[in-house]
């Protein structure tokens, strides 16, 4: 890839494969596993140090995978697939646990909150949630297929379908705040702290609202779909796919409003995934080139490659280990990578 050198603070770690094109991915709290949902509706634990196979399902949904969230302290990870239920398993040992039915639609989005006091989960108009207790909570139909589900805080639901945002409390009979504008969103972001959400849009632009004033903000000038959105751990900035460079906004004092945006120019096909440390301004990319890519930002989004390397096929997704000292990518030829960051 021009303009990157294979290493830098990226250290090669072990590298494995699943059958067929990687849906989604996570580490389990501590890191000493790596699980991957496969397209071919198939679930694999692998070691997190070695990168040997623990365990795997071929069929955890029959028809294919779509969605997957690890819980942020124990060992459950829920899944959803083309065969309309949320499963969970025992990532340890990959025995399962329960099988939840949504109806016939797939399931493509399934998120624990922050705190794993509930799970959430998407299928076509309709989204659930469970407590802990078991106790389920069904919101009102969407007015269309929920495109995104995120978590604003640990008790608040964001979910984006066409023209609307919206955030819901579990056990509530009614949004608690809708924001609308008129387009079909790609892909959903809420900042650490719920106070900003974004959206990426089909019409290829950025929609972002500080929930205080509900203002609608719009960010032009990409070529493609941002389909891939990041905040980083204070909030401040929100990197943004859309293209062969990563845009970085700055929400610090009056921005984004009349600023100039960071853009981190590498990748020479366009962005697919984005993910931030948690601890510090670091960035991962991936493209469809197969470039990963590690950014060292400054406050206002501007930043410098500190490594990288090239993997077989286009990048699926990129996911910090909790420690931010190992970065899991995905690609879509089957491979799953890993690197070991140094400081």
């Amino acid at each position: 890839m021009p303009g990157v050198k294979a290493g830098g603070a990226l250290r090669p770690g072990w590298r494995a494969r699943v059958p067929d094109y990687p849906r989604a991915m996570a580490w389990t709290p501590g890191g000493d596993a790596l699980l991957v949902l496969d397209a071919a509706g198939g679930l694999h634990a692998f070691d997190g140090t070695t990168g040997a196979v623990r365990w795997r399902n071929t069929e955890a949904h029959p028809g294919g995978g779509l969605a997957l969230s690890h819980h942020p302290r124990s060992a459950r990870v829920a899944t959803g697939g083309h065969d309309g239920t949320v499963a969970i398993w025992d990532s340890a040992l990959g025995e399962p646990e329960a099988r939840l039915s949504l109806g016939k639609a797939w399931v493509e989005h399934v998120r624990w909150s922050p705190n794993g006091d509930w799970l959430a989960a998407a299928a076509g108009r309709a989204l659930h949630a469970w407590s802990a207790q078991g106790q389920e909570w069904v919101a009102p139909a969407h007015p269309s297929t929920v495109s995104g589900l995120v978590w604003a805080g640990a008790g608040e639901i964001a979910t984006a379908c066409y023209g609307r945002v919206a955030f819901w409390t579990p056990r509530g009979d009614a949004a608690t705040q809708t924001l609308e504008w008129r387009g079909s969103p790609v892909s959903l972001a809420v900042s650490p702290d719920g106070a900003i959400v974004a959206v990426g849009g089909q019409d290829q632009t950025v929609h972002f609202w500080r929930r205080s004033t509900a203002q609608d903000s719009a960010m032009s000038g990409y070529t493609t779909k941002p389909a891939a959105l990041a905040f980083d751990a204070s909030g401040n900035l929100l990197a943004t796919s859309g293209g062969e460079a990563v845009t970085v906004w700055s929400f610090s004092g009056n921005g984004p409003e009349g600023t100039t945006p960071g853009q981190l120019e590498v990748h020479p096909l366009p962005v697919t995934a984005l993910a931030f440390a948690r601890r510090e301004h670091l960035l991962a990319s991936g493209g469809r080139e197969g470039g990963v890519v590690l950014w060292r930002l400054d406050p206002t989004g501007a930043g410098v490659v500190v490594g990288g390397d090239v993997l077989p096929g286009a990048v699926a997704e990129v996911a910090w280990r909790s420690d931010d000292r190992c970065l899991a990518a995905t690609d879509a030829e089957g491979g799953v990578s890993t690197w070991r960051v140094s400081r």
